[in-house]
């Protein structure tokens, strides 16, 4: 009986335990330093990081119809439909072959929340929020200079207004949830890992017990 309910598990979540994953959502302003964190994350703590922002980046690369459609929103500073990035999402998760994923820069809005929580059935374990003022996001994006195309002052600016109007709802839904761990993401790289460490060192060692 048990196998059954096992397979259909595996089946409609893809993963190889049978088991339902868990997601971890990552969210932050442009340039609050949450892939850096992430980083560490996936470093100390085991997860896999799927970045929204990669995956849809990877897909404009790729050329496809799909891609360039892609590619047109971000640059108008438009959010990208919710179906096509949690697409993405569930492949990558479906291909990995763990069962712990932080997913960083999604969900951007109520809608993606909704429809990540109804397609994939899937709610996240806790949302990490990297909390960090405007001016220092903005210093630091002008800094990296990575050639990305949306590093530019306006399309900055663009950024951090849908932010604040898009993904601050979905902190707040989390927040009543009582599933917000938020971290003071102005401070240097190192203290900000210890913040981010005393919310995943409990559930390392439960993990261990």
């Amino acid at each position: 009986m048990g196998s059954v309910i096992d397979a259909a598990n595996k089946e409609v979540n893809g993963t190889a335990s049978g088991k339902k994953p868990t997601v971890i959502f990552v969210l932050g302003g442009p340039g609050s330093g949450k892939g850096t964190q992430c980083a560490y994350i996936v470093e100390h703590y085991g997860y896999t990081h799927l970045s929204a922002g990669d995956l849809l980046r990877a897909e404009i690369k790729s050329g496809s119809e799909n891609g360039t459609m892609i590619q047109n929103m971000i640059k108008e500073g438009k959010i990208v439909p919710s179906e096509v990035t949690i697409k993405l999402l569930q492949k990558a998760i479906q291909e990995n072959g763990n069962d712990k994923f932080l997913i960083d820069g999604f969900p951007r809005n109520e809608e993606n929340r909704a429809a990540f929580e109804k397609v994939t059935e899937i709610e996240p374990k806790f949302v990490l929020f990297f909390d960090c003022p405007e001016e220092e996001m903005e210093r630091r994006l002008l800094g990296r200079n990575q050639g990305r195309e949306d590093d530019n002052i306006e399309t900055i600016r663009k950024r951090f207004k849908v932010f604040l109007e898009s993904s601050l709802p979905v902190i707040q839904y989390y927040e009543a949830k009582g599933k917000v761990r938020k971290i003071h993401a102005a401070k240097p790289i190192k203290e900000v890992f210890e913040e981010v460490k005393a919310v995943f060192s409990p559930e390392a060692e439960k993990v261990a017990a």
